[in-house]
């Protein structure tokens, strides 16, 4: 019997996607991205074991908050296609119950693995570009750009509607030139996109680093100041405001 691991679940998200959501936290993640707020995800053994049916039972009494806001599941992680087996049972099981699900994705999951069978049961993918940039993309995460971008070309096969997330991290890719790069980068490789959200890069995820004996990457670096991001956002990106 299938089995994945879950770090956590939220039960009423509102910025994962459309509506009130359920936020499944998976367990695993390929890159080990400086910004990271998530460290103790990265490891795919550890929280809770649980089969898909029981996961989306769980998931299913949310429904009547779901009906009522538009909204749904959303997997996030860690990442979610690091557990690739287990999510497609997953998203099958929310497609017989009724259940919107949404992808929160760097588009990384186990080398060489088909993201086709998930794509093609996902409604909605929340997809993070990192960088744009195959040398910064390297440094920031530690993997090579080309397993994101073949998963960029998965999605335009699937039609699957993309919301593009990009974190904006000062000194780093803060500038209008930055992110008229990203926007230059999205619209060459990315299709069906409707909407983009810049959010600022935050210090929340900071404290989690020491317990782990693991160095904060970016110790030093201020938050993103948010009135500058959301500048950044009405500049480049009008026609998705926030």
């Amino acid at each position: 019997m299938t089995q994945g691991s879950i770090h956590s679940i939220e039960s009423m998200g509102l910025v994962d996607g459309p509506g009130i959501r359920a936020v499944v936290f998976f367990q695993g993640c390929r890159l080990r991205c400086q910004f990271c707020h998530n460290p103790d995800t990265w490891a795919v053994h550890g929280g809770e074991r649980m089969t898909p049916a029981a996961l989306a039972d769980k998931l299913a009494r949310f429904a009547p908050y779901f009906s009522r806001s538009g909204g749904g599941v959303t997997f996030s992680g860690g990442d979610p296609l690091v557990q690739p087996e287990f999510l497609l049972e997953t998203l099958r099981e929310c497609r017989q119950r009724g259940l919107h699900t949404c992808l929160d994705t760097a588009g990384v999951g186990p080398k060489g693995f088909d993201p086709a069978p998930i794509l093609a049961l996902t409604d909605l993918v929340l997809y993070d570009v990192k960088h744009w940039d195959p040398d910064a993309y390297r440094a920031l995460t530690g993997l090579d750009i080309a397993e994101t971008e073949a998963f960029q070309k998965a999605m335009t096969e699937a039609g699957v509607p993309i919301w593009v997330r990009h974190v904006v991290v000062p000194g780093r890719t803060d500038t209008v030139e930055d992110i008229r790069a990203l926007r230059d980068y999205i619209s060459t490789h990315l299709t069906n996109v409707q909407k983009v959200e810049l959010l600022p890069y935050h210090l929340l995820g900071a404290a989690k680093y020491p317990p782990l004996g693991i160095p904060y990457p970016l110790e030093g670096v201020p938050a993103m100041d948010k009135d500058r991001c959301l500048a950044l956002q009405k500049e480049v990106f009008p026609e998705y405001p926030v």
